[in-house]
């Protein structure tokens, strides 16, 4: 029961680079045939470790998506030769580096265009045309589209060399998602026959990708489906869960009846009980607003309610039926234990949030550890390093 491999950490995830892979390579699979995956990393790669899912993906994945300069930087120091799409505005004091560096930024408006192309060298600053078809997030509005991106195509110093857009309601909406889907199709159609635009053209994401066919598009955006969470339950059996997120126990005590459990006092003991006290609590991510939920944690591949509030560093659990518990052992709060399982769906159900939420919030007091099946030692040798 004692987990010797944790001894040196107190929280941890690990990230199987197998299931990873194989995500990528089924969602390549399912995709349009011959549309291109851009690998979306943004927010430290969705919680899993930029520094790892990067390695892992580059040369898999056809390119890297992300948020803003600083992400686009440090992937572009984990794969020197991998394109980059920047996903959101730059502010005008980025646009000069994200030229020099030649990212591509998805651009918003003939403002923006102008700004790149006053950045530009001996070669035109190379950007993405963002077209809001109903997202209401970035883009140019649907109806100004074409007369957008006349204005900036005939500028000097810039160049679209993409095309894209973005679903909002690809994982609940089907009727929206196919007539957005068409009209943004048809756009595509008139730049290419009328503008002789050649340049890629994407707007799906995970639950896009999964669940429509675009022969429009010639590549997809992939983000929460890489890490192993389809949007669209009907997809799950595709993929592979990338994480698994542990923590240890570290003390045992016996409750007296009438004994409360954690802040308030919200939960007080009803018979005697074996109460272990883990590693963990809401500043490593693991939301306080699993308090008072029926959330459990697997020890001994068995579930273990959580009690009372979850508190900033740790919590509390039931381990009564788990006389075997003592300091050191090894639980888990998501992912797979013997024949046990907590996904980050139901996780993020009980929390009252989303998987993409859940992802992010893991702290960085949780240290990222690369693993795959039969990869023990090296994950030993990763963990004494970091003694």
């Amino acid at each position: 029961m004692k987990g010797n491999e944790s001894q040196g950490l107190r929280t941890w995830a690990e990230i199987s680079i197998a299931a990873l892979r194989h995500n990528a390579a089924a969602l390549q699979a399912h995709a349009s045939s011959g549309a291109r995956l851009w690998a979306v990393v943004k927010a430290d790669a969705y919680g899993h470790g930029v520094e790892i899912v990067v390695p892992a993906l580059n040369g898999l994945a056809d390119g890297f998506a992300v948020a803003n300069l600083a992400e686009a930087s440090q992937v572009r120091a984990l794969a020197p030769e991998a394109p980059v799409l920047i996903m959101g505005p730059a502010l005008p004091s980025e646009r000069a580096e994200i030229a020099r560096c030649a990212f591509l930024p998805a651009i918003s408006s003939q403002e923006e265009a102008a700004g790149y192309a006053a950045c530009a060298g001996v070669h035109p600053v190379a950007v993405h045309l963002a077209i809001d078809t109903g997202m209401g997030r970035i883009g140019v509005w649907e109806d100004n589209a074409l007369a957008t991106f006349k204005t900036i195509a005939a500028m000097r110093g810039v160049e679209i060399t993409g095309v894209c857009s973005h679903f909002p309601v690809a994982d609940d909406d089907a009727t929206f998602t196919r007539n957005q889907s068409e009209r943004f199709g048809a756009l595509v159609e008139v730049l290419r026959e009328k503008e002789r635009f050649t340049g890629s053209v994407h707007i799906a994401n995970s639950a896009g990708v999964l669940g429509f066919t675009s022969s429009f598009a010639d590549c997809y955006r992939a983000g929460l489906a890489l890490y192993g969470v389809s949007p669209l339950a009907e997809y799950q059996s595709l993929l592979r869960p990338v994480m698994c997120w542990k923590t240890c126990v570290i003390l045992v005590r016996d409750f007296e009846t009438g004994r409360g459990v954690s802040y308030g006092r919200t939960f007080i003991a009803p018979k005697q009980m074996r109460v272990a006290t883990l590693a963990v609590g809401y500043a490593d991510g693991y939301r306080r607003h699993l308090s008072g939920r029926n959330a459990w944690v697997l020890i001994g591949d068995r579930r273990c309610p959580v009690l009372g509030r979850v508190t900033m560093d740790q919590i509390m659990v039931d381990v009564s039926d788990c006389p075997e518990v003592e300091v050191g052992a090894e639980a888990v709060l998501l992912g797979s234990q013997g024949s046990e399982e907590i996904t980050a769906s139901a996780l993020a159900e009980l929390a009252g949030t989303i998987p993409w939420d859940t992802f992010t919030g893991i702290g960085r007091r949780v240290t990222r550890l690369s693993v795959d099946v039969g990869n023990a030692p090296a994950l030993r040798e990763q963990r004494a390093r970091l003694k």
